[in-house]
C-alpha cells in the first residue's frame, strides 16, 4: 500500500466519521430543544431513556427497541417524537445477549408501573429492534400491539403465540426482511392473529433515520412521514378501540 493510498483511506474514514457525528449532532440538538420531560434511569442495570408526553392524563407506554446501532441520539429523538404523539416512550439500551427477553420484560414492567402510565403496553422497533418487537409480542401476552419497522418476522409457532395486533412497516428495497413477511402473514391468518403490513416504495430499510435528516432524499422523507402518521394512527386506534 502506498502513502497515497493510506492518505486516501484516512481521509475517507475521517469524512465518514464527520458525517456520523453531524447526523448525531442535529438529532441531539433537536432533542435538547424538546419541550417534553426526559429521564435517564437504570432498570435492572439496563440504561433506559424515558420521554413523557405533555399531558396530565395517564397514557399508554411504548417500549422502543433500537437497531444494531444502539441507543443513539437519533433513536432518543425518535422516542421524543413518539412521546409527542401522546405516549410514554421508553427506549432501553439493550444487548443481543441471551438475557434480552429478561431485559425487555424488566423495562416493560417498570414502564407500566410509572405514575404517568395507564397500564397499556405497546412495543415498537426498527431493524434488529423490529425483529425483537415481533418476538416480544409473541412472548408477552399483555402487549396490545407491536409496530415492526423493517424487522424480520419470527417462525409460525411464535406468530401463533401473539395475543395483540402486529403492524408491519417495510421498505421496498429490503429483500431479506420482506421475504419473511408472507409466511408470517399466512401463519397469522391460520392462528387468527391480525397482522397488517404496509410497504413503502422507493426506499431502503434505513428510511426512518435517513428520512429524518436535514438533507433527506425526497423518497425517504415522504416514506418516513407516512410511517409516522400510521404509527400514531394505529397507536390511537388500539388505545381507543382495543384493536
Amino acid at each position: 500500500m502506498t502513502i497515497s493510498d493510506m492518505r486516501r483511506i484516512l481521509l475517507t474514514t475521517l469524512f465518514i466519521g464527520v458525517q456520523i457525528v453531524t447526523a448525531q449532532d442535529w438529532a441531539k440538538a433537536r432533542l435538547e430543544k424538546s419541550p417534553r420531560r426526559h429521564e435517564q434511569v437504570a432498570v435492572n442495570q439496563v440504561a433506559t431513556f424515558i420521554v413523557y408526553p405533555e399531558s396530565k392524563d395517564k397514557k399508554p407506554v411504548v417500549l422502543l427497541i433500537h437497531d444494531r446501532a444502539g441507543l443513539t441520539d437519533w433513536f432518543k429523538s425518535l422516542a421524543d417524537q413518539v412521546a409527542a404523539m401522546g405516549y410514554v416512550a421508553l427506549a432501553p439500551d439493550v444487548s443481543s445477549s441471551a438475557g434480552l427477553t429478561a431485559q425487555l420484560n424488566a423495562v416493560a414492567d417498570y414502564g407500566k408501573k410509572l405514575s404517568a402510565s395507564n397500564g397499556t403496553l405497546f412495543v415498537a422497533g426498527i431493524g434488529w429492534g423490529g425483529e425483537q418487537s415481533f418476538r416480544f409480542a409473541a412472548d408477552r401476552s399483555d402487549v396490545a400491539a407491536a409496530l415492526v419497522i423493517c424487522g424480520a418476522s419470527p417462525d409460525k409457532d411464535a406468530v401463533a403465540r401473539v395475543n395483540g395486533t402486529i403492524f408491519g412497516f417495510y421498505a421496498a428495497h429490503d429483500d431479506r426482511v420482506n421475504a419473511t413477511v408472507p409466511p408470517a402473514q399466512a401463519a397469522a391468518k391460520a392462528a387468527d392473529v391480525v397482522f397488517e403490513a404496509v410497504t413503502y416504495d422507493g426506499v431502503g430499510p434505513e428510511f426512518m433515520q435517513s428520512g429524518d435528516a436535514p438533507d433527506a432524499k425526497p423518497a425517504d422523507k415522504l416514506a418516513r412521514g407516512y410511517a409516522l402518521e400510521r404509527m400514531k394512527s394505529v397507536l390511537d386506534m388500539v388505545s381507543l378501540r382495543g384493536y
